[in-house]
């Protein structure tokens, strides 16, 4: 039953992809493939030919759910598929899916797919902005960069995909633009975005008060203490009402601007070869939110590092999608997708307290292993 259970739930959500392909000599169902690289790269496929190379080795297990009329697709099949699989009905798939698992506040930031580029067509490296959501472990959407373009127009274009009510949205600095934060407000969400020399106006009028006039003083306060690896950072939160620092010429260009925002923190390395040292780091926000969320402000920023460490990071390591060359027609876009699916599934079972890598492992031997991933 859950094996019945959990292949139903991907083919419900991308099993309704409209097929591309001509049909005459179609010898293989669009929603098999996808299922199968979907379960291949659960398991740690990074390549094409790997899929198929999965696909032979399981086909057993694999026809328990799937019918395999012609058997299991060429590495050809699967390249051609990804590479022409419009990217926007597949992104749909996956986002109408994370809808039914959460509805939590976002942080929102782009990476590279450092090898997607292709000299021999002058194809560009691709660029894609995510939004992930910390509390659920969820890549909650994800859109391209366009071509000579830049996170700035991506943002708006991934927001507007995404019910955003009653969520927070954090941006680094690139991603606070007036429009931007129009366009969070807009979706009835709330936004805390990173302050640097790209908005300097606003950002000497931020350190100023909090500098000259000191508005730390009249500052609701909020202090986290963590320790990790032997580091203990102490990380100081002030939010101060903006009206009552800002120029009305400033501050009226942002929609609902609330608060202005300084976090101060303290690294002390307490062994290894940098114990006894100290790190302090500044920065600076503005927020929609209440001075009186300071404690939700503070917890929203330090969140919003969760998209590098547990986003990123794994992309890089576990999935190796820095040395992925695919790279021709849509394929790199869609295999982006498909990765973040499997990033979805995988950190959110449970059963196993292992790794990322080592759960995709753990998948790939163990068949009863890889449908508790599923269901998670």
């Amino acid at each position: 039953m859950q094996q019945h259970n959990t292949i139903a739930s991907i083919e419900k959500h991308f099993g309704s992809l409209e097929d591309f392909r001509d049909r005459r000599g179609l010898r293989h169902e669009l929603k098999e493939i996808i299922v199968i690289a979907i379960l291949a790269i659960i398991c740690g496929v990074d390549e094409f030919t790997e899929m198929e190379e999965f696909g032979k080795e399981k086909e057993p297990f694999l026809r328990t759910f799937l019918e395999l009329e012609y058997g299991i697709p060429s590495h050809d099949t699967f390249g051609r598929v990804f590479s022409l699989l419009p990217p926007d009905e597949f992104r749909a798939c996956f986002i109408a899916w994370v809808k039914t698992l959460c509805n939590l506040h976002g942080d929102i930031d782009g990476k590279a797919l450092r090898r997607s580029f292709d000299t021999a067509s002058d194809k560009a490296m691709i660029y894609m902005v995510s939004a992930w959501a910390n509390a659920n472990n969820l890549v909650l959407g994800q859109v391209k960069v366009d071509d000579k373009s830049n996170e700035i127009t991506a943002i708006p274009k991934l927001l507007k995909l995404l019910d955003l009510t009653g969520c927070i949205i954090t941006i680094d600095a690139m991603g606070t633009q007036k429009s931007i934060a129009e366009a969070i407000r807009e979706q009835q969400a709330d936004y805390v975005l990173a302050l640097k020399g790209n908005q300097s106006n606003l950002q000497e009028e931020v350190i100023e008060a909090f500098e000259k006039f000191d508005a730390k003083k009249s500052a609701t306060h909020d202090q986290t203490i963590q320790v990790d690896h032997g580091r203990v950072e102490e990380r100081n939160c002030y939010v101060v009402a903006a009206k009552d620092y800002l120029s009305p010429s400033e501050s009226v260009k942002w929609k609902d601007l609330i608060t202005i925002v300084k976090i101060e923190s303290y690294v002390t390395y307490k062994n290894g070869k940098n114990q006894g040292r100290q790190d302090y780091q500044v920065r600076y926000y503005i927020s929609s939110l209440s001075h009186k969320d300071a404690k939700q402000i503070n917890l929203a920023i330090q969140s919003h590092w969760g998209i590098e460490t547990k986003l990123h990071w794994v992309l890089d390591i576990a999935f190796r999608e820095d040395d992925s060359r695919v790279c021709k027609g849509h394929a790199d876009e869609n295999l982006a997708i498909a990765r973040h699916i499997a990033i979805n599934k995988l950190k959110n079972e449970q059963s196993s307290k292992v790794g990322i890598k080592t759960k995709q492992k753990k998948a790939g031997w163990n068949e009863e292993y890889l449908l508790k991933v599923l269901a998670a």
